[in-house]
């Protein structure tokens, strides 16, 4: 669905996208990481038109965005972090424009409105001031802009910024339901909110790809041997006896408790499962297991060991969409009238 060939973005002497090379497969949740200043955005904005790269190509379905722009952005839908909505306009007028925009017919506007406004859970505010709604209710016209038309692509950055639990709850399985007909490229700095939805993660670091994988093929790279941690009702040497009974494992730390138990951390050699064995030893021996689970690497982890030492800033500019129109600005909130 979309294919970055040498992509590079340069601002001055600055080299906020080095190189990337990156294909995104049909019918697939991507997250996309990275830390602050890393790219994402950048990235982002030049897959969608926002921004033109200093070399590479770009091509969405087929068409490449430089030759064929109309043709290539015809085939995504964009939420910014920002949501480019106008103020005063209602939430219906404001979709009307969209849909204006993006050339869908007259005669199929009402019914995509009515479509995505229910998608959205924008049922009830529709003829009110996008000015008078909460934070969240903005997000989500943000939402259904970028749904209308039914793009074979979504983009969406930080998409669930200032929901509350339930609203975030809805939006994700809103994504999910999209997942079923398009290709959905999803960034958040929220990781284990990306680990839920996404079925494949990109991470990016200065600019540069350093993984494109699915989050438990990235932890399982990473954590290396599996680790089993076993709390039986045994002192640290009877412990230590038992696990010696049983093959295919290694201790790697024992530590003696003031209750009676021992906590014990044993490395398991790869493509093996002696959890039964170790069972049956300890429940020969009359001593119980209290707890026994498999140690996993987090989402959280792999991203840090994978971006370690990425700690330089890029100049905001790199990660900064411009403004959707000449003269639009965000506004703060009503204190009047706002929905929650």
């Amino acid at each position: 669905m979309i294919e970055l060939r040498n992509l590079v973005k340069r601002y001055g002497s600055h080299l906020a996208v080095d190189h990337l090379n990156l294909t995104i497969e049909e019918g697939k949740i991507y997250g996309f990481l990275g830390p602050n200043g890393a790219g994402k955005s950048t990235t982002m904005n030049m897959m969608t038109g926002y921004l033109s790269p200093t070399e590479g190509e770009i091509i969405i379905n087929g068409h490449d965005i430089l030759e064929e722009p109309e043709e290539a952005k015809r085939c995504i839908g964009y939420l910014p972090e920002q949501p480019p909505v106008y103020m005063d306009m209602t939430v219906t007028e404001y979709l009307n424009f969209c849909a204006g925009l993006k050339e869908i017919p007259k005669d199929k506007r009402a019914a995509q409105i009515e479509s995505v406004v229910h998608m959205t859970r924008l049922d009830g505010v529709e003829g009110r001031l996008i000015h008078n709604l909460s934070k969240g209710y903005r997000q989500r016209v943000g939402l259904a802009q970028a749904i209308l038309g039914f793009p074979p692509i979504i983009i969406l950055d930080e998409p669930t910024v200032g929901l509350d639990p339930k609203q975030i709850i809805e939006i994700r399985d809103l994504i999910r339901q999209l997942s079923e007909k398009h290709t959905v490229i999803l960034s958040s700095h929220i990781l284990s909110e990306v680990q839920e939805i996404c079925g494949q993660i990109i991470i990016i670091s200065h600019g540069k790809l350093i993984a494109n994988d699915s989050a438990d093929h990235l932890e399982a790279h990473l954590k290396g041997a599996a680790v089993l941690r076993l709390v039986p009702q045994a002192d640290a040497e009877d412990t230590e006896d038992l696990l010696h009974t049983v093959s295919n494992v290694s201790i790697q730390e024992l530590t003696e408790n003031d209750d009676g138990t021992t906590t014990a951390l044993v490395e398991m050699e790869p493509g093996t499962d002696p959890r039964a064995d170790i069972f049956f030893a300890f429940a020969r021996a009359k001593k119980p297991i209290l707890e026994m689970t498999v140690q996993t690497v987090s989402l959280e982890e792999v991203f840090l060991e994978l971006t370690e030492g990425d700690t330089a800033p890029a100049p905001k500019k790199a990660e900064t969409a411009p403004a959707p129109e000449p003269g639009w600005e965000p506004e703060e909130e009503s204190e009047e009238g706002g929905t929650d």
